[in-house]
C-alpha cells in the first residue's frame, strides 16, 4: 500500500510539475510588447506592438494604444488585417491610434500592430504607451508603470515602454557609435591583412624573378662554353 501510495504521489508531483512548466511560461509572457524597446533622441523609427493571447483566453478585436508626450510625429501603418482610427490633440499630434481586428485574432495566434514615430532631441528618457486590449469577452488595460527600484516583470499589466538613448556627436546612439567603431576596427584589420598578402605577393614575385634570371645566366654560360 505504501509503495502504490508513493507511486500516486511521485505521478501526481510528475504532472503537476509538467502543468507549471507549461502554464507558467505563458503566463510570464502574457502582456503587450514593444520592440524595439530603445530609440535615440531625436532620431525616428518604427514600432512594432505584438500580443499572443486575449482576455481571460477570449479572442482579440482591437488595441488603443494612447501616445506619450514628447512625440514629434506619429504615422500608423496600413495592414490589410486591421482597421486603422485616429485621434488627435488641440496640438495637431496624434494622441491615440486604435487598431480593430477585421477578424478576432484568436488566443492561440499572435497579433501585431505599428506605426512609425518620431522624436525630439527633448524627448524624455522613458516613453510609456498604455494599451488598451478589447476581446470578444472583456477587456485589459496594460497601463501599469513600474514605481522607482520596482521591476516592471513583477506588473501584473504592465504599458510597454521605449526608453530614450542620447545622441552621440556623430547623431547616432551610444549604442551606434560602439557598433560603427567595431565596423571600422574590422575594416582596418581587412586592409592591413591585404597589405599583407600584398606584400607577401610581392617577395614572392621578386624571388620568382631572381630565379628565372640565374636560370638564364647559368643556361647562357654552358652555351657559350658549348660553343667554345
Amino acid at each position: 500500500m505504501r509503495s502504490t501510495t508513493t507511486r500516486r504521489n511521485i505521478t501526481a508531483g510528475l504532472v503537476g510539475g509538467t502543468i507549471l512548466a507549461l502554464v507558467l511560461p505563458t503566463m510570464a509572457s502574457a502582456h503587450v510588447s514593444v520592440s524595439p524597446d530603445e530609440l535615440t533622441a531625436g532620431d525616428h523609427g518604427v514600432l512594432t506592438f505584438s500580443f499572443a493571447h486575449g482576455c481571460e483566453n477570449s479572442p482579440t478585436t482591437s488595441l488603443k494604444v494612447t501616445m506619450p508626450e514628447g512625440l514629434a510625429s506619429v504615422a500608423p501603418t496600413m495592414d490589410s488585417d486591421w482597421t486603422i482610427d485616429i485621434e488627435k490633440g488641440d496640438d495637431g499630434l496624434v494622441s491615440a491610434v486604435t487598431y480593430t481586428a477585421i477578424a478576432p485574432v484568436p488566443n492561440e495566434l499572435r497579433g501585431a500592430v505599428s506605426m512609425a514615430v518620431g522624436l525630439d532631441e527633448d524627448t524624455p528618457d522613458s516613453l510609456a504607451f498604455p494599451v488598451v486590449q478589447t476581446c470578444v469577452e472583456g477587456s485589459t488595460e496594460w497601463t501599469q508603470l513600474a514605481e522607482d527600484g520596482e521591476d516592471p516583470h513583477s506588473l501584473d499589466a504592465p504599458a510597454p515602454v521605449v526608453e530614450v538613448v542620447a545622441a552621440s556627436a556623430d547623431g547616432h546612439g551610444e549604442h551606434g557609435s560602439a557598433d560603427e567603431a567595431g565596423d571600422a576596427d574590422t575594416a582596418n584589420s581587412d586592409a592591413d591583412d591585404d597589405a599583407v598578402s600584398a606584400n607577401a605577393l610581392g617577395t614572392a614575385l621578386g624571388a620568382g624573378g631572381l630565379v628565372a634570371g640565374i636560370a638564364a645566366l647559368v643556361v647562357s654560360v654552358l652555351a657559350y662554353r658549348r660553343k667554345a
